[in-house]
């Protein structure tokens, strides 16, 4: 890694502000700035529940939540929290004008090396960059929720980005804990989110067609593929099996497999009569409060104890 990173500002302080201020903390040598634009009267009363949450499970010590805690500051001045970063991260509504001008006005308060990095899940890191004079220090980092609990993070190539700056975020990504994978080219999706997607078009079309209902589709996946997932990813399984026999399920079953290019209707239909899941206690399932509470409560588990064995 060619330059220091200790100095870190997050731009927003909701969900994914505080997550993100948990991942830098961690860091020993961290200065981690949480710049809001409405200071709230107790700012990091959102850190210190997720910081409760993992000395509960015993995925942290106290000593260490307390250490996260003292490298936390928050703000709701732009220019001092960012005049001195290493690291800026923007994490604010997914917004492109929003998110435009506001790296159009951090580069004129920040240093000219520091690197101006991006959360967007879906946006296009290029078009983000538009306003800004140096370009090449713009990239993505698409962290997913929660950003404490998964490691991935996809380290986003624009088309100006430098490899120097692509190099450097990878490089302390990887010190401070984390899982980064490079995307090369400035797609929509990026790569996890376009796999993601890939398999929700399937698992919708199965049901549309009466092969199983969405119950039934979930539990396919939950316990089949994807309890390989953690260990074998798709493309090592298929060296695994042989190339051969995987050209001949691919030739045999691909032009069976959905390949619409629009939301499914399904979808729409849900979402035209108001059901929209958890929000409303209907979606493709129905879903009591309890029945929300302990889908939830599983998720978290489950990320906590990976963390923890990792």
């Amino acid at each position: 890694m060619s330059r220091q990173i200790k100095k870190i500002t997050i731009l927003g302080s909701g969900l994914m502000g505080n997550g993100l201020a948990l991942v830098f903390a961690q860091d020993p040598d961290a200065e981690v700035i949480v710049r809001s634009r409405k200071l709230k009267d107790n700012p990091d009363a959102g850190l210190r529940d997720n910081l409760d949450i993992l000395v509960s499970k015993e995925a942290m010590t106290s000593n260490e939540a307390s250490g996260i805690l003292s490298r936390v500051s928050f703000t709701d001045d732009l220019e001092s929290s960012v005049k001195d970063a290493d690291l800026i991260v923007e994490c604010v509504v997914e917004n492109m004008e929003i998110k435009q001008n506001l790296f159009a006005d951090v580069e004129k308060l920040c240093r000219k090396d520091a690197i101006l990095a991006t959360n967007t899940s879906v946006m296009s890191i290029t078009e983000i960059a538009s306003k800004v004079e140096l370009k090449e220090r713009v990239v993505g980092t698409h962290f997913w929720n929660p950003p404490y609990l998964i490691p991935l993070v996809e380290v986003v190539k624009g088309l100006e980005t430098s490899e120097e700056v692509m190099d450097d975020t990878y490089d302390y990504l990887k010190k401070i804990g984390k899982k980064p994978v490079k995307c090369l080219k400035d797609v929509p999706g990026f790569i996890a989110n376009r796999l993601q997607h890939a398999i929700w078009r399937e698992a919708l079309s199965i049901v549309e067609r009466g092969i199983a209902d969405p119950a039934t589709v979930d539990e396919a996946l939950r316990y089949g593929p994807g309890l390989r997932y953690p260990i074998l990813g798709i493309l090592e399984q298929a060296d695994m099996i042989g190339l051969d026999l995987s050209l001949s399920i691919q030739e045999y079953i691909l032009p069976y497999l959905e390949d619409s290019h629009e939301a499914s209707s399904l979808l729409r239909e849900h979402v035209d009569a108001g059901n929209l899941g958890f929000k409303t206690g209907s979606g493709y399932q129905n879903w009591t409060q309890e029945e929300q509470v302990a889908s939830k409560r599983r998720l978290s588990e489950y990320l906590i104890d990976s963390m923890k064995n990792n």
